[in-house]
C-alpha cells in the first residue's frame, strides 16, 4: 500500500514539473476582479462564470455574447458553434443560461478596438435558462387607479371653477 502512494506521488509531482498549470483547477474569477486586476490577468487563461444576457451577436464564424456575474457584464468573443449551446440570454422575460468560459482574457484586446474580453477556448453550461412570468403588483395597479381618478377629478373641479 505504500508503495502505491509513493509512485502515485512521484507521477504527481512529475507531471507538475513538466505541466505546471495543472497544479491550478481554473477557479472561476469575478468580473471585479478580472477588472481591478486586469494587468495582472492580461493575456491569461482565465475562467469567468455568469449568466449570458442581452443578443447573441453573430460575426461570420464567431460571436459576441455578453456574461454577467451579477456586477458586471464581460463581452466574450466565441466560435459559433459554442454560442449554439447558449438557448437562453436574460432579458425581461427571460433568465438567461448559466455558463462557465474559459479562455485568454485581454485587458486591451488589439483584435477588437482595445477592448476588454475575453477569447473563449471553451464554454461549459451550468445551468438551463428559462422564461419568466412577470405577475402584475396590485399595489401599483390600484395607485394608478386612484391617481388617475384623482387627476379627472382635479379636471373636473377645474372645469367648474372656469365657468
Amino acid at each position: 500500500m505504500k508503495n502505491n502512494s509513493k509512485t502515485f506521488l512521484i507521477i504527481l509531482l512529475l507531471m507538475l514539473a513538466v505541466y505546471p498549470k495543472a497544479a491550478v483547477f481554473c477557479q472561476s474569477l469575478s468580473s471585479s476582479e478580472l477588472i481591478g486586476k486586469a494587468k495582472e490577468y492580461d493575456a491569461k487563461l482565465v475562467t469567468y462564470t455568469g449568466e449570458a444576457i442581452g443578443d447573441i451577436m453573430l460575426r461570420g464564424e464567431f460571436a459576441w455574447v455578453n456574461i454577467n456575474d451579477g456586477d458586471n457584464a464581460l463581452g466574450v468573443w466565441m466560435n459559433v458553434s459554442l454560442a449554439k449551446e447558449i438557448n437562453f440570454t436574460g432579458s425581461y422575460k427571460t433568465r438567461g443560461d448559466r455558463v462557465e468560459v474559459t479562455g485568454i482574457f485581454h485587458r486591451a484586446c488589439p483584435e477588437h478596438g482595445g477592448d476588454l474580453d475575453i477569447h473563449a477556448q471553451s464554454l461549459r453550461k451550468l445551468g438551463v435558462g428559462r422564461t419568466v412570468n412577470q405577475r402584475l403588483n396590485l399595489d401599483k395597479k390600484n395607485l394608478s387607479i386612484f391617481l388617475f381618478g384623482a387627476l379627472i377629478l382635479i379636471w373636473i373641479l377645474t372645469l367648474f371653477r372656469r365657468k
